[in-house]
C-alpha cells in the first residue's frame, strides 16, 4: 500500500510540474522582461546654449486718483491714450500691445476709534507690450513715461523662435550622455552600450536679470533709458536607459 502511495504522489507531481511548464512557456515575454534580462544603465544629462534674446515683453501702466470714480477713470482713459500713441510712435505694433490688467477700487482713510473715510477713487490700467526689436525698448519706455505713464516693469526677454538654440542643448545633451554611459561601461568591465530608451524631460529657456533704470520724471531728449538684454541659457533635459554590451 505505502508502495502505491508513494508512486502516486510522485506522478502527482510529475504532472504538476509540467503543467507549471507549459504555464511558464505560454506567457509572452513583456519589454521591460526583455530589458531587464540585460544588465542596463539609466542616466540623466542636460545640454546647454547661451543665444542673446531677440524680444522683450514689458508691462507699463496708469494710475490715477480723483474725488469720484467717473473723475478717476475719465482721467486714466485719458493718459492711457496718450500712452498707447507714445508707443505706436516709437515703431510698437497694435497686436504686440494688450491690456492686462483693469481695476478701480475707492480709497480710504483709517484713523482709531473711527469709521472708514471715503477719499476718492484709484483707477488702474496696465497693458503688456512685446518688443521685437530690442533697439526700440529703451525709447518706448521714454515715450511711455513722457506721455504719462506711471508703472514701468515686469521685462521678461525671449527668443522669437527657439527651436534652433534647443536643438543645439539636444545635441550637446545626446553627446554628454553617450560620453558618460561609455566612461561607466568601460569602468565596469564592458566594451560599450546601446541604447535602450531616450526621454526629455523639462527644458526651455532661463532669462538674463536686465539691467533697466527708469526715471519717471521728464528726461532730456538726449537721454535713453538704458537696458540691457544680456544673453538667455537654452536647457533640455534627458533621461536614457544603456544595455550594457560585452
Amino acid at each position: 500500500m505505502k508502495s502505491l502511495f508513494r508512486a502516486a504522489a510522485i506522478g502527482a507531481l510529475i504532472v504538476a510540474g509540467s503543467a507549471g511548464g507549459a504555464l511558464a512557456q505560454s506567457a509572452p515575454a513583456t519589454a521591460t522582461d526583455t530589458i531587464f534580462r540585460a544588465t542596463t544603465l539609466s542616466l540623466s544629462a542636460y545640454g546647454e546654449v547661451r543665444q542673446k534674446p531677440d524680444k522683450a515683453t514689458i508691462s507699463l501702466g496708469v494710475q490715477t486718483e480723483a474725488p469720484t470714480a467717473a473723475e478717476a477713470m475719465r482721467q486714466n482713459a485719458t493718459r492711457m491714450t496718450q500712452v498707447i500713441a507714445a508707443l505706436k510712435k516709437a515703431g510698437i505694433a497694435d497686436r504686440d500691445i494688450r491690456t492686462s490688467g483693469l481695476s478701480l477700487s475707492p480709497q480710504y482713510v483709517y484713523q482709531e476709534n473711527l469709521p472708514p473715510r471715503l477719499t476718492g477713487y484709484r483707477a488702474s490700467n496696465q497693458v503688456t507690450v512685446t518688443v521685437l526689436d530690442l533697439t526700440r525698448l529703451g525709447p518706448a519706455v521714454d515715450a511711455v513715461v513722457e506721455s504719462g505713464a506711471t508703472d514701468v516693469g515686469g521685462i521678461a526677454f525671449g527668443l522669437q523662435n527657439s527651436d534652433a538654440a534647443e536643438d543645439a542643448a539636444r545635441q550637446d545633451a545626446i553627446r554628454t550622455m553617450l560620453a558618460r554611459a561609455n566612461l561607466y561601461a568601460k569602468a565596469t568591465g564592458y566594451s560599450g552600450v546601446r541604447l535602450v530608451a531616450l526621454s526629455e524631460g523639462g527644458g526651455g529657456y532661463a532669462p538674463p536679470q536686465p539691467m533697466v533704470m527708469a526715471n519717471f520724471q521728464r528726461m532730456d531728449k538726449a537721454e535713453s533709458t538704458p537696458v540691457e538684454a544680456g544673453e538667455l541659457t537654452v536647457r533640455v533635459d534627458l533621461n536614457a536607459t544603456f544595455e550594457l554590451i560585452r
